[in-house]
């Protein structure tokens, strides 16, 4: 039995959604693998292990814990770059993913610096776009489709056509309500604004990470879960969007 451990980036500040069920997800389904899986929580300050480490995740706050939170990662902004482009897989929600851009502008003209990782811009809207997301996605050569709930005024945008979406919205908003493109795919990277219970109702991506941590280690996840439970919920709502 393998040992892995997940990174929990600043639990106290970027959970403002209840992001943290994702993590919760990941443990139990690699404990189902057959291996343990620990969560080792970062805070303000505390030093990152990367060697010890098999994940990062990072989840949604308010601006005011953002800029809080950007002032410590880009300390380490040059070390989380490097082990991004290694392989390392990272999942970064809502505000989480915003932070990997090159800012973002407050309604009052406000601008927060981001940590510049990719090309791309997000600026405050009058309104949030709330509700339910249907996308297609692609991971590991797998087409899929991906169900979350999505709830932020922040508008993104792609400054580079290079950049790949982590999928292609069919109902929702995504991010920015006009392009159809949802979130942001970076090698075993994905930022996204799914909140909620993106990994529990989408066994393909909970999977994606865990067999990207496995891999790593050499480790193959040659068993079959039984996610009878989990498709259900995720057909269910595939349906009622469609």
């Amino acid at each position: 039995m393998a040992v892995f451990s997940i990174a929990h980036l600043y639990p106290d500040l970027l959970n403002l959604y209840g992001d943290r069920g994702n993590l919760l997800c990941l443990q139990q389904r690699m404990r189902w693998y057959g291996h343990d899986c620990r969560i080792k929580n970062i805070h303000l300050g505390d030093s990152l292990d990367y060697p010890g480490l098999d994940m990062l995740f990072m989840g949604g706050g308010s601006d005011r814990e953002q800029g809080l939170v950007y002032q410590d990662l880009v300390k380490r902004s040059d070390s989380l770059l490097k082990v991004i482009e290694e392989g390392m897989p990272v999942l970064c929600i809502c505000g989480a993913y915003q932070l990997l851009g090159n800012n973002y502008m407050a309604l009052d003209g406000r601008l927060m610096q981001g940590l510049k990782f990719f090309n791309f811009t997000t600026r405050a809207g009058t309104d949030r776009l709330i509700g339910n997301i249907l996308i297609k996605a692609c991971l590991g050569g797998q087409e899929t489709t991906v169900v979350g709930f999505e709830n932020h005024a922040g508008r993104t945008y792609f400054e580079d056509d290079s950049l790949e979406a982590f999928g292609e919205v069919l109902r929702g908003y995504g991010n920015n309500g006009e392009d159809k493109k949802e979130g942001i795919k970076y090698r075993h990277l994905i930022g996204t604004y799914l909140h909620g219970p993106l990994l529990p109702k989408n066994p393909v991506v909970a999977d994606f990470f865990l067999k990207t941590m496995a891999q790593r280690k050499g480790i193959e996840l040659s068993c079959r879960l039984d996610d009878a439970i989990e498709l259900t919920a995720h057909e269910q709502m595939k349906n009622r969007l469609l």
